[in-house]
């Protein structure tokens, strides 16, 4: 929303019957039976839910607020979310322990239909491990969507990273088995999508003789797409169980991103085993592994560009 719909918003809440509450972290948030609405500072965006939210939103919100109808509208507006397509995405690029994954989804209308009907969504938007396994398995049990799942295991990762010195590189290899894995399962499909990172001619290179015949698409925030956001749920759940087995088999727990409990965990490593067996649970060009073992990793130095960890 814009700071002026905000403000319109909470001008006709109350002529509508809602009600203020107190919430953190809102310019504002009201209720109204089963309906909860919450207007939030970043943005600011607005959050609907309850029972009643689709006519909440089609009636009043759009209308009278928005200027736009778009809720029920998605194929007329989005309809190159409803072609055949494939959509790549991946997990554990910016975690210093881990794997890095990346997965690819096959959708048409009605799989696209049917993962949107179950909730799919970008899983970065998704807090709960619970949630992230329970739609993987409703995108991998969805009749049609034909799905393929690369990990690279730190490793073969720190193997590669080193050979291809860039971390782009390396993102538009896993992405080119992705395509190649999905037109073995779907030779038909036109067009593939995924986040923008970097030139598309790093994943066509990659592509072997019947993946260069593909349209490659790249575009920011493409995980709005049915199939990528898909597709960042199967990288998001390979990534988790592949940490928390590893973090079993080390009686240690491996926590994700790049924190102070990164540290504390990858110091526990070392002086429980070596500073060597990091390379087989972490991704060792971050600053992390030359910041806590040097003599191992090299000395510190600033990184730069794309290898530089988020």
């Amino acid at each position: 929303m814009t700071p002026a719909q905000a403000d319109k918003l909470r001008s006709c809440l109350p002529e509508w019957g809602w009600d203020f509450i107190e919430k953190p972290y809102t310019l504002y948030a009201a209720q109204k039976g089963k309906l909860n609405l919450a207007v939030y500072i970043k943005g600011p965006k607005v959050l609907v839910q309850g029972k009643e939210t689709e006519d909440f939103v089609k009636f009043r919100l759009e209308p009278e607020i928005l200027g736009a109808a778009t809720l029920g509208y998605e194929e007329e507006l989005h309809p190159e979310r409803y072609s055949p397509h494939f959509g790549v995405d991946e997990s554990g690029k910016g975690d210093f322990f881990g794997p890095l994954v990346v997965a690819g989804v096959y959708v048409d209308r009605d799989i696209a239909r049917a993962l949107a009907e179950a909730g799919v969504q970008d899983s970065k938007r998704i807090t709960s491990d619970k949630k992230i396994r329970d739609l993987a398995h409703v995108i991998k049990t969805t009749p049609g969507a034909a799905h393929s799942v690369v990990c690279i295991g730190p490793e073969r990762y720190n193997a590669l990273q080193q050979k291809m010195r860039n971390v782009n590189n390396l993102l538009g290899w896993g992405h080119a088995r992705i395509i190649e894995n999905l037109l073995e399962q779907r030779p038909d499909c036109p067009r593939s999508l995924s986040d923008q990172f970097a030139n598309p001619n790093i994943i066509k290179r990659q592509l072997l003789e019947k993946g260069r015949k593909i349209q490659l698409d790249q575009r920011t925030k493409a995980e709005s797409d049915p199939a990528v956001a898909a597709a960042s749920i199967l990288a998001r759940e390979r990534f988790i169980d592949w940490l928390e087995a590893a973090g079993r088999a080390q009686g240690i727990v491996l926590p994700r991103g790049a924190s102070a409990q990164v540290k504390a965990a990858a110091r526990q490593v070392i002086a429980t085993r070596s500073a060597a067996a990091l390379r087989g649970l972490a991704k060792t060009h971050f600053r992390t592994a030359r910041e806590l073992a040097p003599e191992e990793f090299g000395p510190l130095e600033e990184p730069s560009g794309p290898d530089r960890p988020a």
